[in-house]
């Protein structure tokens, strides 16, 4: 379950594309390839790869002429394995699932591209056998949102000899998900990482996927406080395998940035993350406003209503408030009630059935719910937790909304139409409610200096998109500059007569109407 040589074999169609993620299978590019296999076949004789996919690891070891090293290959996929580039007496591949049924016995060299599965698409019996498989190598519990690679990960490296060497590529949630700071505090401590190598949004090895690349190079000896952290800033460049050939000596390169880092600073930043020096920040976005999610509905086809719904329904007009749920909906750094009525003329959902504080109902919001009965929305995961399963999360309307995940420049947007947002966006709540203060804060928030910012705090996917939690966004470093150039301290005096920065009033919105 891994690679592919070519960018332009990667597919764009959508269902080809569905059934990969359901895989996990993303194709390793032969100029990556080679690097990693130049790394582990150091002084080998043989090389593991866990997951062989289509062979690209192993054609890599044929066009470097390593023909002293043998292959061996598992994978799950009975189609890939019976590809004719395995037909080599240097090459044994079986059909064998390495998180449920590992081969016996350890390695000196291992490279891999592991599936990558994000957790929703993770069965509940799989996820207990992934929990179970990480507690009994590492000894700490890792968080449910680890996606499938991670326990690759885990078990590859469980399965690394001594004085062993593994070369990984993997998605870069591996350093940024909330498992990251457990994961890589036993690795950083059990291993030693000698370089990470991360790529330009130009030079990543997946296009069209919604993810970016790192590669981990890693030996089973004495852990060292420092390692190469390398960006890679060109495709198929053949600098990233003579960077690696050189045993990391030659370190300029002109498609390279080369830099000795000090490891714990680097998992603190994030290992995807450039070198950063925050010891001069004294403010975040948690000082000027607080952060929470948008509305989760549990089914958006049900409860987020396009104009033509609500009237075929019948919904009454206090049984629905005006909402928001596609980042794209949302195109400039403001949203008006012009831009929402575009919306409802393309026939885009934006209403959102509320039916909280109601006892009773008319018939066309019985009818209604009737309907999601017949679809077993009350059996969903998210919605059953809810009494009655129809209930809608609260939200006051927030002045400002976060495009969650994009790749947008402007991520904050001043929400003039009052609308409610789901998921898509988190809500900006100010901790002052004047217009003054709040638009203010809006150009704070938009200045180039605190959206650089954002790679801090956020999840670096494909193409330059960053996806950024709620908690995260609340740590937002904003310079001492902006905040004085906005005027976002507002001083005031105690009864005591004592100069205080921030007073956090009690703060109320307007309910969407």
């Amino acid at each position: 379950m891994s690679k592919i040589q070519k960018h332009q074999e990667i597919p764009v169609d959508w269902n080809e594309r569905e059934i990969l993620r359901n895989k996990g299978q993303f194709w390793t590019p032969s100029w990556v390839a080679e690097a990693m296999v130049s790394y582990v076949a150091e002084k080998a004789n043989l090389i593991f790869d866990p997951a062989t996919g289509r062979g690209a690891f192993f054609e890599a070891l044929l066009k470097l002429n390593k023909k002293n090293i043998s292959y061996f290959g598992t994978d799950i996929d009975r189609d890939v394995l019976a590809d004719e580039i395995y037909n080599n007496e240097n090459c044994f591949v079986e059909e064998r699932d390495f998180i449920k049924n590992p081969p016996q016995r350890k390695f000196t060299s291992i490279v891999g591209n592991p599936p990558y599965i994000r957790h929703h698409r993770i069965d509940e019996k799989t996820k207990l056998i992934l929990k179970n498989l990480a507690l009994s190598i590492t000894g700490i519990t890792i968080d449910g949102r680890a996606g499938y690679h991670i326990y690759f990960f885990i078990q590859a490296l469980n399965h690394l000899e001594v004085n062993g060497r593994l070369a990984f590529i993997m998605p870069a949630d591996t350093c940024e998900g909330a498992f990251a700071t457990k994961l890589w505090k036993w690795v950083s401590e059990k291993f030693c990482i000698e370089a990470v190598i991360t790529f330009d949004g130009m030079a990543t090895p997946f296009p069209n996927v919604d993810t970016n690349a790192i590669i981990f190079l890693i030996k089973n000896t004495k852990p060292n406080d420092n390692f190469y952290w390398v960006k890679s800033n060109q495709a198929y460049s053949g600098d990233l395998l003579e960077f690696v050939s050189s045993k990391f000596k030659k370190q300029k390169y002109d498609s390279l940035e080369v830099v000795n880092r000090k490891l714990k600073e680097a998992i603190d930043t994030g290992l995807t993350r450039p070198e950063q020096n925050q010891s001069g920040y004294k403010f975040y976005l948690n000082d000027f406003a607080r952060v929470m999610r948008g509305i989760a509905t549990g089914s958006n086809e049900f409860f987020f209503l396009t104009a033509e719904q609500v009237k075929e329904f019948g919904i009454p007009e206090e049984f629905i408030k005006r909402a928001i749920g596609r980042t794209k909906d949302a195109i400039g750094g403001t949203i008006n009630n012009s831009d929402i009525l575009k919306l409802e003329a393309k026939n885009r959902p934006t209403y959102l059935l509320s039916i909280n504080g109601h006892d009773t109902f008319p018939k066309s919001v019985s009818d209604y719910l009737k309907k999601g009965v017949e679809l077993g929305l009350p059996e969903r995961p998210l919605i059953k937790q809810r009494k009655p399963w129809y209930k809608m999360e609260k939200r006051e309307v927030p002045p400002i909304l976060f495009a969650y995940l994009g790749r947008r420049n402007t991520r904050f947007i001043l929400n003039e139409a009052g609308v409610l947002p789901l998921t898509g966006f988190l809500c900006v709540y100010p901790i002052y409610t004047d217009q003054k203060y709040i638009t203010n804060l809006l150009c704070a928030l938009n200045h180039p200096d605190v959206l650089e910012n954002l790679s801090l705090v956020g999840k670096s996917y494909g193409s330059g998109a960053i996806k950024v939690e709620p908690g995260n966004l609340g740590k937002l470093t904003i310079p001492e500059h902006i905040v004085l150039q906005f005027d976002l301290k507002r001083p005031y005096k105690t009864s005591e007569g004592q100069l205080e920065i921030f007073r956090e009033p009690t703060v109320v919105y307007n309910s969407n109407k």
